[in-house]
């Protein structure tokens, strides 16, 4: 998930940063507007993801895309399932294999890729999970994760996507989505089958110099707040 999505004024890093060294910088605990950890490292799977978990909706062989610290993948292989997670960022990678090798989880791999254009799963995966990755993928490329993920993806697959809505978003420099838009990308690749209204759940540190830029922000237990976004549900046809 895009680091400079979540705050606006107040931070020195992202001006002097790539994303790709702004990503590694926050999974090292090195925005100190962050924090220790990403805000949207909560220590499990998103909530809206571990429903469609616990409810049966994932089948086959998992692909957790953009999978950061792989708290989705350690549900999933803690529950049965062999899932494999790329994602952009080299110390990313590393935090998932390492506690997946803490849980003795070794059915959960994790590997360095640019989830716009890899290679090496040709029809492996009966379930594809993006749990905020989308609106963190720059618009350009969009067109290029969405071939490789359904070049990865077995005949009838399942896709999910948690992403931001980009009307509460209104001036951030991530890329959220109006639904018309999600459907529009997804749509040309995988039979949509819902897109509802959905929550996405971060640790956000008090910081009165720093403004975030999102509309419909709200308490959640534990100190978390949640954010306003989609959630959709597609398969391939």
């Amino acid at each position: 998930m895009a680091v400079v999505a979540w705050y606006h004024g107040g931070m020195s890093h992202p001006q002097d940063m790539n994303p790709d060294e702004l990503f590694d910088a926050a999974y090292r605990g090195e925005v100190p507007e962050m924090g220790e950890r990403p805000p949207w490292s909560i220590g499990e799977p998103q909530p809206e993801i571990r429903s469609l978990i616990d409810a049966g909706r994932f089948h086959g062989e998992v692909l957790d895309a953009g999978c950061g610290e792989a708290a989705t993948s350690m549900y999933l292989a803690e529950r049965g399932y062999t899932t494999v997670g790329l994602d952009l960022s080299p110390t990313a990678i590393d935090l998932a294999r390492a506690e997946a090798k803490r849980r003795g989880l070794t059915t959960a791999t994790f590997e360095v890729a640019d989830i716009s254009n890899f290679t090496g799963y040709d029809g492996r995966f009966g379930t594809i999970v993006d749990s905020t990755l989308f609106h963190s993928i720059p618009v350009e490329a969009r067109e290029g994760y969405q071939r490789s993920i359904v070049r990865a993806a077995a005949p009838g697959a399942s896709y999910f996507v948690l992403v931001f809505d980009r009307d509460k978003l209104p001036d951030g420099p991530a890329n959220p989505v109006t639904e018309e838009e999600l459907r529009e990308v997804v749509g040309r690749y995988w039979v949509i089958d819902d897109v509802r209204p959905a929550r996405i759940h971060a640790v956000l540190p008090d910081n009165p110099d720093v403004t975030l830029p999102f509309q419909d922000i709200r308490e959640e237990a534990g100190g978390r707040k949640s954010l306003p976004g989609w959630l959709l549900e597609a398969h391939l046809g």
